[in-house]
């Protein structure tokens, strides 16, 4: 599938400029055109999908096994990187804002001005077994669909 008004399927097919790094048969990786630091990297399907909701499996994989190799691939490289930072945003809530599924790949290093902030108390175990019994709900509805 092949959305026109997105500029990843653009960058796709060579219909925008992107500064590649890798590509495969089924993902794409580019330099970030926004980086957090230098050598930050988007990893991209081919084929269109908005979210993890609509992306295949196969294709996820790919794209996670395509992001471990970039990561390891920084550390080695000249660019400044003592870590990394992999993160995908799926949907308007998790701050999504290309609607093509994308892994970033973020290269770190000490004093770096990249922030994720929010409360990291720890829970009540309660708190933590309720969490788990619903995800372990959506597992079992996930795989119903999938029959």
């Amino acid at each position: 599938m092949v959305d026109d008004g997105c500029i990843f399927c653009t960058i796709v097919h060579g219909r925008a400029d992107a500064s590649i790094a890798h590509e495969d048969e089924s993902v794409i990786a580019f330099m970030d055109l926004r980086p957090v630091n230098p050598g930050h990297l988007l990893v991209v399907p081919k084929t269109h999908s908005v979210g993890l909701e609509d992306l295949p499996e196969d294709v996820g994989v790919q794209v996670w096994k395509v992001a471990h190799r970039l990561g390891r691939a920084l550390r080695r490289s000249d660019l400044r990187c003592e870590g990394v930072n992999l993160l995908l945003a799926d949907g308007e809530a998790a701050f999504q804002e290309v609607f093509h599924v994308h892994l970033h790949v973020i290269p770190r290093f000490t004093g770096d001005p990249f922030r994720i902030g929010s409360d990291w108390r720890v829970h009540e175990r309660e708190q933590l077994d309720e969490a788990s019994a619903a995800v372990r709900g959506g597992l079992a509805a996930l795989d119903a669909s999938q029959r």
